[in-house]
């Protein structure tokens, strides 16, 4: 088994992509199969497979989910760290902050378009722990 904890830098709220990350953590751990997993140590962002061939599909994704949830909604009394909070909580509960995904011949097991993000539910700059466990 192999287990790292690193971290991620984020700017804002958005997709970061983690994958080349994720791909070079997987040649040091020596696996060529096996299945990783990987754990967010946060309540406000969140981990996400989706397509990463296209820009516009993380900008899309990301004006939904702020309609879906917005800042600074009277309904949320949530507010010791500002306006984006307990919506950022809430981002959370309809994501997920675990992925598990198969490595195949030393790399991430994805699909063509596939891409793995991590996503800021956030405004300004975060540093975010993540611990990825390899196992075949």
């Amino acid at each position: 088994m192999y287990r790292n904890t690193f971290t991620v830098a984020t700017r804002n709220k958005g997709l970061v992509d983690i994958s080349d990350k994720l791909n070079t953590l997987i040649r040091e751990s020596g696996k060529r199969d096996g299945m990783l997993h990987l754990f967010l140590h946060h309540t406000s962002a969140s981990l996400l497979i989706n397509e990463g061939a296209d820009p516009r599909v993380c900008t899309d994704l990301e004006r939904w989910l702020e309609r879906l949830v917005e800042d600074g909604d009277p309904l949320f009394e949530h507010r010791e760290e500002g306006d984006d909070d307990m919506s950022a909580h809430v981002r959370v509960a309809l994501t997920t902050v675990t992925l598990t995904i198969p490595v195949v011949e030393g790399k991430l097991g994805l699909g063509r378009w596939q891409r793995v993000f991590l996503w800021e539910h956030r405004h300004g700059p975060m540093e975010r722990d993540l611990t990825v466990t390899i196992w075949n």
